[in-house]
C-alpha cells in the first residue's frame, strides 16, 4: 500500500495514572511537556542530501543551504571545486531560489526547480528552468505551459520531454520550440507521460517517459483513466493552510480511483520519431496483461525492455520491442505462486550486454544476469537470505554490488561479488547501511546505523571499501539523544514460528515494577518495523517518561524468505492477528509487566491489524488505536488490495474474513480511530463505514478527525495532536 511506510513513525503510548495530567481530562498538547520534540524536525539526524554525481563520477553536485547556489565538490577531498549556478549571476531570467535541479547526462546543462507543488505522494508539478553552464544563460523551460510534471533530458542533453495537461511535450533546447507529442490529455480521462494514481502510489513510479540512446526516439505510456470509478470527498475552509473559496460550502476533491475488482486504467505503449513527429502505439501479444510497470531502453535503440505484469500479479513478461519496427521479443517470465516481490519488475538493471533481475524463484530474493535473448549467464546471489538492494555491476573489476540480509533478518550490510562468486562485506555486519554508488562504481557513500549508533555518512572507495573521508557523523545529534531509551533485541514463538522483535523499556527502568505496555506494528506484507536501525521518535518519548513499547514482526512481514511471508497470501489479517495476540501473551508473562494493561496501535495496515487484532475472541488488549485504517480491502485500490487477496470476485470468502466489519462483535476493548477527512490513500470511507457497522450492532468507538489532513497528518501541530490525544485516550482507558 505503500501504506506501506507512509510514514516512519514506530511509535508507541500508553500512560499510568501516576504520569496523567493533574486534570480529569487532557485538553491540548500542552499537558505532555516535550512531546514536539519528538515530532518535529530536531528528532531527524543531519543527513547528506541535495546531493548527486557528476556524470564522470569524480565530483558530486550538491544545493546550498540557502537553495541559490548549486556547488560542485571533489569527491575525494570534499574540496569545493566551483559554484556551477548562482542564482546572483544569471543571465536573462532571474529567480529567487530553487527547490532542487536535474543535471543533464552529458553535463551541459541543468534544469532547476521552484514552487514546488505536490500532486500525489511522489509526483509534483513546478516552473521548471534551463540553465546552460557555459553560457550562465537561465530561460524558463516552457513559455507556453506555466507549471510542467516529471522532465526527462534526452541522453545527449539537447531535447527535454515533460508533461503539462496530462499531454506529453518535446522542448528542443537548440531552437526554443515547444512540440506537442500528445493533445488528448484531459483530467479524469487520459493521462500521457506520468502515471495515475494508482501506478504511482503501487508501483513507486512517478514518470512514464524513457528516451532512446540515440535521442531519436521517446516512449512513453498512456493512461485511459474514462472507465475508472471516480472518487469524490470534501474540502473544507480548515485552519491549516486555510482554503477560503469554502469558507461557506466545502470544495470537493475528485480523481479516478478504483478499488479491488474494479476497472483499472487501460495502459498503452507509445513511440515518437523526433524527425518524423510521428506517433505509433507499439503493442504487446498478451491479451492478459493489466499493468505496465516499467519502461526502460535496454543500452540499444532497438531494444526498448518493457515489463509486463497480469492482473493477479503472480506473473511477469519482460519484452524486448523495437520502436522502429514494432517487433516484440519476448525475453523473461517470472511467476510465482502468491503475489510476485515488486523488485522483480520495478528494479531491473540494464547494461549493454546483460541484465540483472531480482526473483523469488528459490524462496528467496536473489539476483540473477541475464543475456538480451533470455539465457541466464549466472546466478549471482544464493543463500537462505534475501537480497533486497541492487546497487549495480563494476565493469572495470567484473563485480556486482547488493545489499542483503546474510547476516540476519534485522540487519542490512553492502556486499561486494566477483566473478569467482567471492563475496566480501563491505559495511558493519550488524546494523542498517544503505549505499550510493557513482556513476563508474569507483566510490560509494554508505549511510550506516544501529539500534544505538546514529547515523553516519562515509564516503568509500570501491572495490576495496576503504573509507576515504566522513561526510557526516551526527557527533552533536548523539549527544543529544545520548539518555535516550533504545531498543533491545528479542525472539518469541508464535505457534512454531519464531518471530524478531523488540523492546524500548522506560529510562528509569525498575524490574521490580509493573509497567503498562503498548503493542506497535505496521505488519504488511514485505514491510518491517524490527529493524536494527537508528529511530528516534514517539516510542523514545513514551519509554522516557515510563511506558514500555514492544514491537514483534509477525507472519507476513519481510526479510525472511517467501515461506514466511506467503501464509498470509488471500488472507490478510488472519495470521497477522494471531501473531500479535502471541505477542501480547508473551510480553503479558514478563515479570515487569502489567499484564491487565496492554493496548495496540498502528498506523495506516498497522491501523487495520489493530483493529483485527483487537477484534479476535481471544485479544487481551485493554485498548487499540488505529491511525488511518483500511477497515475492508474492497475498499482500497485495486492493485495492492488484489497483489494479496486477488479481486473480491476471486475470493470473496477471503475478502469477508479479512474485513473489520465482520469482527466488530468480538471486539471488547475500547477503540479509538483518527483519520484526515483529506486523505487519498486510505479513504475516510474506510472510518465512516466502520463506524456505521459499529453503530448497527449497538456499540460505539471514539474518532477523531483531521479536516483537510492526507494519510500522513501532518502540518500545523497534526501529528502532535493525534500522539497527545493518543496518550490521553489510553491514559484514561488503562488504568
Amino acid at each position: 500500500m505503500n501504506i506501506k511506510h507512509i510514514y516512519s513513525i514506530v511509535t508507541l503510548i500508553v500512560s499510568t495514572a501516576s504520569l496523567l495530567p493533574a486534570t480529569a481530562t487532557a485538553a491540548s498538547v500542552n499537558d505532555y511537556p516535550g512531546i514536539k520534540e519528538y515530532v518535529g524536525s530536531e528528532r531527524l539526524p543531519a543527513s547528506v542530501s541535495h546531493f548527486c554525481y557528476t556524470a564522470d563520477g569524480t565530483a558530486y553536485l550538491q544545493l546550498s543551504s540557502d537553495h541559490r547556489r548549486i556547488v560542485k565538490y571533489d569527491i575525494k577531498s570534499g574540496k569545493e571545486l566551483e559554484t556551477v549556478l548562482d542564482l546572483g549571476h544569471t543571465r536573462e531570467t532571474t529567480i529567487s531560489n530553487m527547490d532542487g535541479f536535474i543535471p543533464s547526462p552529458e553535463g551541459s546543462k541543468i534544469l532547476v526547480y521552484k514552487s514546488k507543488e505536490m500532486v500525489y505522494r511522489r509526483s509534483f508539478t513546478a516552473e521548471y528552468y534551463v540553465y546552460e553552464l557555459r553560457s550562465r544563460l537561465l530561460k524558463p523551460l516552457s513559455n507556453e505551459h506555466k507549471r510542467q510534471q516529471s522532465p526527462v533530458f534526452s541522453p545527449d542533453g539537447r531535447m527535454v520531454a515533460f508533461v503539462a495537461d496530462n499531454n506529453v511535450i518535446l522542448k528542443k533546447l537548440d531552437y526554443g520550440t515547444e512540440l506537442p507529442v500528445t493533445n488528448d490529455g484531459a483530467r479524469n480521462s487520459i493521462i500521457n507521460g506520468v502515471p495515475d494514481w494508482t501506478y504511482e502510489e503501487e508501483f513507486s513510479t512517478s514518470c512514464s517517459m524513457t528516451w532512446s540512446p540515440d535521442n531519436l526516439t521517446l516512449c512513453f505510456l498512456k493512461y485511459n483513466e474514462s472507465d475508472v470509478p471516480t472518487f469524490s470527498f470534501p474540502l473544507y475552509e480548515g485552519s491549516c493552510d486555510p482554503m477560503h473559496q469554502y469558507a461557506l460550502y466545502p470544495g470537493a476533491f475528485t480523481y479516478k480511483y478504483p478499488v479491488a475488482g474494479q476497472k483499472n486504467s487501460k495502459v498503452s505503449l507509445h513511440s515518437y520519431d523526433v524527425e518524423t513527429r510521428k506517433t505509433k502505439e507499439l503493442s504487446l501479444p498478451d491479451s492478459k496483461i493489466e499493468y505496465i510497470p516499467r519502461i526502460e531502453f535496454g543500452h540499444s535503440p532497438d531494444r526498448l525492455m518493457v515489463a509486463a505484469l497480469n492482473r493477479a500479479q503472480d506473473r511477469m513478461e519482460l519484452y524486448s520491442v523495437n520502436p522502429r519496427t514494432t517487433i516484440v521479443k519476448s525475453v523473461l517470465v517470472e511467476q510465482w505462486d502468491a503475489w510476485l516481490n515488486p523488485a522483480t519488475y520495478e528494479d531491473i538493471r540494464y547494461f549493454p550486454d546483460f541484465f540483472v533481475v531480482s526473483s523469488c524463484r528459490s524462496g528467496y530474493q536473489h539476483l540473477y544476469q541475464y543475456s538480451y535473448a533470455g539465457s541466464m549467464q549466472r546466478q549471482i546471489t544464493s543463500g537462505e537470505y534475501d537480497v533486497d538492494q541492487y546497487y549495480g555491476f563494476d565493469t572495470r573489476n567484473q563485480c556486482h554490488y547488493y545489499r542483503s540480509t546474510a547476516t540476519g533478518a534485522i540487519n542490512r550490510a553492502i556486499y561486494r561479488i566477483d566473478g569467482k562468486n567471492k563475496i566480501t562485506c563491505m559495511s558493519p555486519e550488524q546494523g542498517y547501511a544503505t549505499a550510493s554508488f557513482s556513476p563508474g562504481m569507483d566510490f560509494f557513500v554508505m549511510n550506516y546505523s544501529s539500534a544505538t549508533t546514529a547515523p553516519t555518512y562515509t564516503l568509500h572507495s570501491a572495490p576495496n571499501g576503504k573509507e576515504v573521508r566522513v561526510l557526516e557523523n551526527n557527533s552533536s545529534y548523539r549527544s543529544k539523544w545520548a539518555d535516550a531509551p533504545v531498543r533491545e533485541f528479542f525472539t518469541m514463538q508464535s505457534h512454531g514460528n519464531t518471530l524478531n522483535g523488540y523492546i524500548i523499556k522506560p529510562s528509569s527502568f525498575n524490574s521490580s515494577k509493573k509497567y503498562p505496555v503498548v503493542m506497535y506494528q505496521y505488519s504488511g506484507p514485505g514491510s518491517q518495523e524490527v529493524l536494527n536501525k537508528w529511530s528516534i521518535g514517539w516510542e523514545n518519548y513514551f519509554a522516557k517518561v515510563g511506558y514500555i513499547v514492544i514491537c514483534v514482526d509477525g507472519r507476513g512481514t519481510g526479510g525472511r524468505g517467501r515461506a514466511f511471508s506467503d501464509v498470509v497470501y488471500k488472507c490478510l489479517g488472519k495470521y497477522e492477528s494471531i501473531d500479535q495476540i502471541a505477542a501480547a501473551e508473551y510480553a503479558a508473562k514478563l515479570p515487569y509487566v502489567d499484564a491487565a494493561r496492554i493496548a495496540i496501535y498502528g498506523w495506516s495496515y498497522g491501523g487495520y491489524e489493530a483493529i483485527m487484532a483487537a477484534s479476535q475472541p481471544n485479544a487481551p488488549y485493554a485498548a487499540a488505536i488505529a491511525v488511518a485504517p483500511v477497515t475492508d480491502w474492497r475498499y482500497y485500490d485495486t492493485v495492492y488490495a488484489e497483489r494479496y487477496m486477488l479481486t473480491p470476485q476471486e475470493n470473496e470468502e477471503g475478502y469477508d474474513q479479512s474485513s473489520a466489519m465482520q469482527h466488530i462483535a468480538d471486539r471488547r476493548c475500547p477503540l479509538l480511530i483518527m483519520s484526515g477527512t483529506a486523505d487519498d490513500n486510505v479513504h475516510l470511507f474506510n472510518t465512516i463505514q466502520y463506524v456505521s457497522e459499529t453503530e448497527s450492532h449497538g456499540k460505539w468507538c471514539d474518532m477523531l478527525l483531521f479536516p483537510n489532513m492526507n494519510h500522513s497528518i501532518n502540518g500545523c501541530n497534526s501529528r502532535e495532536v493525534v500522539f497527545a490525544r493518543m496518550l490521553d485516550y489510553l491514559g484514561r482507558n488503562m488504568k
